[in-house]
């Protein structure tokens, strides 16, 4: 069956493992265990068949929900004609005595309350897994405090204070509940091979509920230093990118689900549970801002690892697994129907194959921004990074796909040219501590030629703008980029033209900005991206513009849902938000605009750019 639930309905739990989406009405439809790659146990939202969990009382009136202050746990407030359900609910992280380490301890462990806080209600909990995408209808046993099932890969536990009527390989019940009481519930997964969980009791599942928050909390409290425009934001956000990070190894995926549609009913339905060099670089940089990155070096050690086999005449692979693999190989999923009928439904993401030579810049950008936190650098990492520039150097002139990674022929993409020219920029800056001397005459060499390229065919006379790529009249938002990375500032009077043109040409009627417009080979109308809407912002910010900035940004910070989660676009006719569900680079947009329009404030005030005290 179609699932219709809309995508801003959904709220992210996760333990820095894997992740869940709990939807308005107390639904878990999405959770991969144990890693965010792993087959879903629960996918309803790609298919009602494919499984879900959910705990509500009929009847509601009023639903609101929020996050616990400082947290990524999630509150749910049921309001009936007869009372009060609280629901609460947690992938537990853990107690760790390192700060820095939050969901080091995760036994992958899904934590639920109900709390009856007024009057009486009634509530219904249905419990359906489904492993392996929805393909596995288990076997369910009721044991004493709890059910097991086992099918498939996964051996699942689920501890419920309640008995539960088995039938149709679902679970089920309605609890009548009065004020002051507390049902708790957990959902524990094995391998198929190893013995089935142990059940929990009511006092270890709230002591896990509590000691997630606290431990949220301190991680916030040694990490979070923003204090600008749009604090509450930025410091959601922040939270939101850490989540999405892969504790054991420091890698970030760009969303933690695959085939939410970026058209409705359209073929643009990929699989974002992966960590791209370029969103993960760009994660990093945010963090900067939004949670002072301590973990960077994590995220170095990732990198370097994950890349070990590079070699300096090949491309740099621009995506891995979480766990460093690097076959990705995509294939499709007949049996699901896919959110709203949006087929096909993909895993793995075939973009793993195609050279983006972008990708050096973005990682150098990174390590250039960070390299306070990184520390001291190994011979091995000093290495890698040389071969990056050096990759750039010798590679900027080739055609790629470009960071949209656009499914046709390879082009010479503006973008990829400007993130080589920012590659070697910042491997100059790094040099002394790469030591690279040796190597600064090639790439001071390298950067220029990649400068004038850019400037004499990256600019189209005819648009008054530069474009999409070289030779073309296409606006594209990337070349927003040209200011924020510093290639030239946004005072210059071609990239003042290209901010205005972008903004008058490539914006919907909202004010909201399209990558391009443009054939690119793929069935389906596709949405403004709210990304591109907060570049927009950050380099109207740069040009001085700022109460232009703070417009654009409100458009795209009005799309956040009602816990501040964004997709990656908005439906140009319903206005929904569209496409993997939360998306690192609109949170990472609205992070990086929002200090753009401090640094712009705090510079009209007189005063000076401020560096976050990490």
């Amino acid at each position: 069956m179609m699932t219709r639930t809309p995508i801003a309905d959904y709220a992210l739990l996760s333990d820095r493992h894997s992740a869940a989406l709990v939807s308005r009405h107390g639904s878990v439809d999405w959770l991969c265990l144990p890693r965010f790659d792993s087959p879903s146990v629960f996918g309803a939202i790609l298919d009602d068949s494919a499984g879900r969990w959910s705990i509500r009382p009929p009847g509601t009136r009023k639903v609101s929900r929020r996050y616990l202050d400082g947290t990524m746990v999630l509150e749910t407030t049921f309001e009936t004609a007869t009372g009060t359900l609280v629901l609460t609910d947690a992938m537990v992280v853990g107690e760790h005595p390192d700060v820095h380490r939050l969901g080091a301890s995760a036994p992958h462990v899904l934590a639920r309350r109900a709390a009856c806080t007024r009057g009486a209600v009634r509530v219904e909990l249905r419990y359906a897994p489904r492993s392996e995408y929805g393909q596995v209808v288990p076997l369910l046993c009721e044991i004493p405090g709890g059910v097991n099932s086992r099918g498939g890969p996964d051996r699942l536990t689920m501890s419920t204070p309640v008995a539960l009527d088995l039938a149709g390989h679902e679970a089920a019940a309605t609890v009548a509940m009065e004020e002051g009481a507390r049902l708790c519930f957990a959902l524990q997964r094995s391998d198929a091979c190893a013995e089935a969980p142990p059940v929990w009791d009511q006092a270890r599942i709230t002591e896990a509920i509590e000691t997630t928050a606290r431990a949220w909390r301190r991680w916030a409290e040694a990490h979070q230093r923003y204090d600008g425009p749009y604090r509450d934001m930025v410091a959601l956000s922040g939270r939101v990118l850490h989540a999405l990070s892969y504790q054991p190894t420091g890698a970030i995926v760009a969303a933690p689900t695959t085939s939410l549609p970026e058209s409705p009913e359209g073929e643009r339905n990929w699989d974002y549970r992966f960590s791209w060099i370029r969103d993960a670089s760009f994660t990093m940089e945010a963090l900067w801002v939004a949670a002072c990155p301590d973990e960077a070096g994590d995220f170095l050690n990732f990198m370097t690892t994950a890349a070990a086999s590079y070699e300096p005449q090949g491309a740099l692979q621009i995506m891995f697994g979480v766990g460093c693999e690097h076959d990705l190989t995509e294939r499709e999923l007949p049996h699901l129907r896919g959110w709203q009928d949006s087929r096909p439904v993909r895993v793995g993401n075939a973009a793993w194959r195609q050279p983006q030579v972008d990708v050096y810049g973005e990682l150098l950008a990174a390590v250039h921004l960070l390299s306070d936190q990184i520390g001291p650098l190994d011979r091995e990492s000093r290495a890698f990074l040389v071969s990056l520039a050096d990759a750039a150097a010798g590679q900027w002139r080739e055609p790629d796909h470009g960071i949209w990674e656009i499914r046709g022929d390879p082009r010479h993409y503006l973008y990829s040219k400007l993130m080589c020219w920012v590659a070697l920029d910042r491997a100059l800056d790094l040099a002394p501590r790469l030591d690279a001397a040796e190597r600064t005459g090639p790439w001071r060499t390298a950067r220029e030629e990649v400068r004038e390229a850019i400037l004499r065919q990256g600019w189209d006379e005819g648009m008054g703008a530069y474009t999409q790529a070289f030779g073309s009249s296409v606006l594209d938002a990337s070349a927003l980029m040209m200011p924020i990375v510093g290639f030239a500032p946004a005072h210059d009077p071609r990239v003042r033209a290209t901010i205005g043109a972008i903004a008058e040409h490539l914006t919907d009627e909202d004010g909201l900005v399209y990558r391009y417009r443009a054939a690119d080979g793929l069935a389906g109308e596709e949405g403004p991206f709210l990304m591109c809407t907060f570049w927009l912002a950050h380099a109207q910010a740069l040009a001085g513009w700022r109460d232009r900035a703070r417009e654009t940004f409100a458009r795209a910070a009005a799309f956040a849902n009602d816990v501040g989660l964004m997709s990656e676009e908005v439906c140009p006719r319903t206005r929904q938000l569209l496409g993997n569900f939360p998306q690192a680079f609109s949170h990472i947009g609205l992070v990086n605009a929002a200090w753009a329009i401090d640094q712009a404030e705090r510079e009209a005030r007189g005063g000076h750019r401020k560096r976050l005290d990490l």
